[in-house]
C-alpha cells in the first residue's frame, strides 16, 4: 500500500512539473507578444531561434528536392529506353548474316572485320582485268614479265583453300596469310596475286619481294590502279603478313592517293 502511495505521489509531481512548464512557455510567449509587439511567428522565432516561414521554406525545399530526384530518375530511364530503341545492338557481321557487301566511301571492302555474303559471286572484275593487261604490257616494255596467277575466287573455292592451309599449318598461322571463306578480297574479283613468269618458286612466297618484278610493281602499280594491299610492318592493321604479290584494284585516282599517303587501305578510309 505504501509503495502504491509513493508511485501516485511521483506521478502527481510529474504532472505538476509539466503543467508548470507549459504555463511558463505560454507566459513567455504572451510576454514576448506584449513586450515587443511580436507576431506569433516572431515569438516562435525568438523562443526557438527559427522562423515559421523558414521552417515552411525548408519543408518545401525538401519536397522539391525529392520531386526533382524522382523526375531525374524518370528522365534517365526514358533516355535509356530511347537509346536502346534508337540504337539496337548491331548483329555480328559474318558471311552468313551479310545480305550485301560493305562499301566505305564508295570502296568495296573485304577484310577481317567486313565479310562478304556467302552468295556474293561477281567473278573477275572486267575493269581490273583491263587495267592489269595494260600494266603487264608496260612491264614487258620495261623488260619485266608479269603473270596474274590468282584473281577471282568463289566462296567455296576459298573454303577448300583455307581448310587445306589450316590442316598444313594450323589455324593461327593460316589466319596470318589466308583469309577465311567470306573474308577474302579475291571474292570481290578485285584482288590479283601477281608473280614473275616462269618463276613459280617465288609465287605467293616471301622470296618474291627480292625479284625485279616485285620491285617494279611496288613502284608502278598505282599508275594502273593497283595498290600493294598488305605492306610490310602493317600486319597489326590489315590482319595479314606482308604479301609482296597481292595487289588490289582501286582505279588510278584512288590508288595513287593511297600510294602517296603511305597508308594501308584501312588507314586511308579510317576503318
Amino acid at each position: 500500500m505504501r509503495l502504491e502511495n509513493n508511485q501516485k505521489k511521483r506521478r502527481t509531481k510529474w504532472w505538476i512539473a509539466l503543467g508548470a512548464a507549459v504555463t511558463i512557455f505560454a507566459g513567455a510567449s504572451l510576454g514576448a507578444l506584449s513586450a515587443y509587439n511580436w507576431s506569433p511567428e516572431e515569438a516562435i522565432e525568438g523562443l526557438f531561434g527559427i522562423s515559421l516561414q523558414q521552417s515552411i521554406s525548408q519543408n518545401n525545399h525538401e519536397e522539391r528536392t525529392i520531386d526533382e530526384d524522382v523526375k531525374e530518375i524518370t528522365r534517365a530511364e526514358e533516355l535509356t529506353e530511347d537509346s536502346e530503341t534508337a540504337y539496337p545492338e548491331e548483329p555480328e557481321r559474318t558471311p552468313e548474316t551479310m545480305d550485301e557487301p560493305t562499301y566505305v566511301k564508295g570502296v568495296l571492302i573485304a577484310n577481317k572485320q567486313y565479310p562478304l555474303p556467302t552468295d556474293y559471286a561477281p567473278g573477275e572484275n572486267p575493269e581490273a582485268r583491263a587495267a592489269y593487261d595494260d600494266m603487264q604490257e608496260a612491264a614487258s616494255e620495261a623488260g619485266f614479265s608479269l603473270v596474274a596467277f590468282s584473281t577471282y575466287r568463289s566462296y567455296d573455292y576459298q573454303t577448300d583453300l583455307y581448310n587445306r592451309y589450316v590442316d598444313e599449318h594450323g589455324q593461327e598461322e593460316a589466319d596470318r596469310f589466308s583469309a577465311r571463306p567470306g573474308y577474302s578480297e579475291h571474292q570481290t574479283g578485285l584482288g590479283f596475286d601477281i608473280g614473275a613468269e616462269d618463276q613459280e618458286e617465288h609465287w605467293a612466297s616471301d622470296s618474291f619481294k627480292d625479284t625485279d618484278e616485285a620491285k617494279w610493281l611496288a613502284e608502278n602499280a598505282h599508275q594502273y590502279g593497283f595498290i600493294l594491299r598488305y605492306p610490310a610492318g602493317k600486319e597489326h592493321i590489315t590482319g595479314y603478313q606482308y604479301e609482296s604479290w597481292h595487289f588490289r584494284y582501286l582505279g588510278k585516282d584512288l590508288a595513287t592517293k593511297v600510294y602517296n599517303s603511305g597508308l594501308t587501305l584501312e588507314e586511308y578510309l579510317g576503318i
